[in-house]
């Protein structure tokens, strides 16, 4: 039995330095970022002689509740009119398409160029009605916004002055969140969206690295669209996957945090799991479609380190459930076999992988709160309900990116968009709930138990090493279940 309990850790190690090695190269990204910060804000540059002309694509599937409000935002937009195209690309299948219909009427009245775009099928989701759309406009530039956006009005005059580089193919904002406030979901997944714009995509900008395009709230050059290859709907990324085509052929991306794009944020479980099932399991497949490619280019080392850990981030989710999976057992294996007790510590060295995490996320604590009071419970508490909500979805997203990895082909769910903003409005009883219950969540709500019997063997053992770990899982699993069986009884 000396090898099996020897494989365990052996598992469990690898999958340790796995973590830790993603975790640090996000402490090199803090220390980016936060040298980047300290630098005095460069000037905007100068308005161009002359403004070159602006196609924003609006990608729209079932958006009753904020089709409206998107239209009105972008029809707000300054910029010079006769280069100003708006395209409502609409797939829909219900009373969207008369809601949108009557917006494009009313601003098409009132003198803009705004075009209400149907497609026969919805083939490719929304790669391919961002494909579609570009075939129909001569705009030298595409801003793109998804339907929960509300772009401020002079979005477009500071982004559009960047692109005066010519080899400058995207510029990226920040994303806002509307409705932060809603829920403690909505609080956490804030708290992790902005350690991503805040730190992770400055310190990429900072160092030279690949960064990605967000999907929404960025401006695109056409030409860079077409030279990299166009839209392509075989991952469920496409963002990513047309960012790494570009940056491969040498086009360089803009990251401007402190211009800022409104969104709303998930309320409810199915709603979040869905968004996190599309973006690990396409990050997993924009791996598998470009690493290679990556590691065969005349990129730096430094770069090419950087990209393979932001293209395999989504794998941490698979790293994290082995682990854990694993740790229990090596509860009763360190108690049965002290002699290899020496060999076992690195097991519950698990604190250390956290460590860079906490910089990092604490650096994008400290910048949010600088742009808003935060409210509700501080950076610690925060940060451990965060880190166990996350260790709650690793079932999930691992499932996920174990499909991505295999090739396994899915459809494109989209995340609901339900008009939230701040605490106000609901989405109890509200059209385009994904999901339910299956024998996935039944199967997180065994693993709360499972790691609830890892917790009470450490007592037992008196072997404290593993606590911590299996009882931010055993919180973590319990608030995923929990959340899922309240949200699915409140549909």
């Amino acid at each position: 039995m000396l090898g099996l309990e020897l494989l365990l850790v052996a598992l469990y190690g690898l999958c340790l330095v796995f973590i830790l090695s993603f975790s640090l190269t996000q402490f090199q990204l803090t220390r980016l970022a936060r040298r980047a910060y300290r630098q005095p804000a460069a000037l905007p540059p100068p308005a161009p002689t002359e403004w070159p002309s602006v196609t924003v694509q609006l990608p729209i599937y079932n958006e009753l509740y904020v089709v409206e409000r998107v239209i009105d935002a972008c029809a707000r937009l300054q910029y010079p009119l006769p280069l100003l195209h708006l395209q409502v690309l609409d797939d829909s299948t219900d009373e969207t398409v008369a809601l949108a219909a009557e917006r494009v009427a009313y601003h098409r009245a009132q003198g803009l160029r705004i075009d209400h775009v149907r497609r026969p099928t919805r083939e490719g989701f929304k790669a391919g009605a961002l494909r579609y759309g570009l075939e129909k406009t001569d705009g030298e530039f595409i801003a793109i916004f998804d339907a929960d956006f509300i772009p401020e009005p002079d979005f477009l005059l500071r982004t559009i002055p960047h692109f005066q580089e010519g080899r400058t193919g995207v510029v990226q904002t920040r994303w806002g969140h509307l409705n932060e406030e809603y829920s403690l979901l909505t609080e956490l997944q804030a708290f992790g969206l902005n350690a991503h714009f805040y730190v992770e995509q400055v310190g990429r900008t900072a160092g030279g690295y690949f960064i990605n395009f967000n999907g929404t709230g960025g401006v695109w050059r056409r030409t860079c669209i077409e030279d990299a290859g166009g839209w392509q709907a075989d991952t469920l990324t496409e963002d990513l996957d047309l960012s790494y085509r570009a940056q491969l052929r040498g086009w360089r991306f803009k990251y401007l945090p402190r211009v800022v794009a409104p969104a709303e944020l998930p309320a409810a479980m199915d709603a979040l799991k869905s968004q996190q099932f599309r973006w690990t399991k396409g990050a997993a497949e924009t791996a598998r479609k470009h690493l290679g490619r990556v590691l065969r280019s005349s990129a730096s080392i430094g770069v090419k380190i950087h990209a393979t850990f932001h293209l395999l981030n989504s794998s941490v989710f698979g790293a994290i459930l082995l682990m854990a999976v694993l740790s229990v057992p090596l509860v009763y294996v360190r108690a049965d076999l002290p002699a290899l007790r020496p060999a076992f510590q690195m097991a519950s060295v698990f604190l250390l992988a956290f460590v860079p995490l906490t910089y990092y996320y604490f650096t994008s604590w400290q910048l949010a709160a600088q742009d808003r009071n935060p409210t509700g419970p501080g950076f610690l508490l925060r940060f451990l309900l965060f880190l166990s909500v996350m260790m709650g979805l690793s079932l999930h997203n691992a499932r996920a990116v174990a499909l991505g990895l295999l090739g396994r082909q899915s459809a494109f769910i989209r995340t609901p968009k339900l008009g939230l903003v701040r605490r106000q409005g609901t989405w109890q009883g509200r059209r385009y709930r994904t999901g339910g219950l299956d024998g996935l969540t039944a199967l997180e709500g065994l693993l709360a138990l499972y790691f609830l019997s890892g917790l009470v063997a450490g007592v037992y053992f008196h072997d404290f090493g593993l606590f911590p770990f299996h009882l931010m899982l055993t919180l973590g699993y319990g608030l995923v279940f929990y959340y899922s069986l309240r949200h699915n009884s409140q549909r």
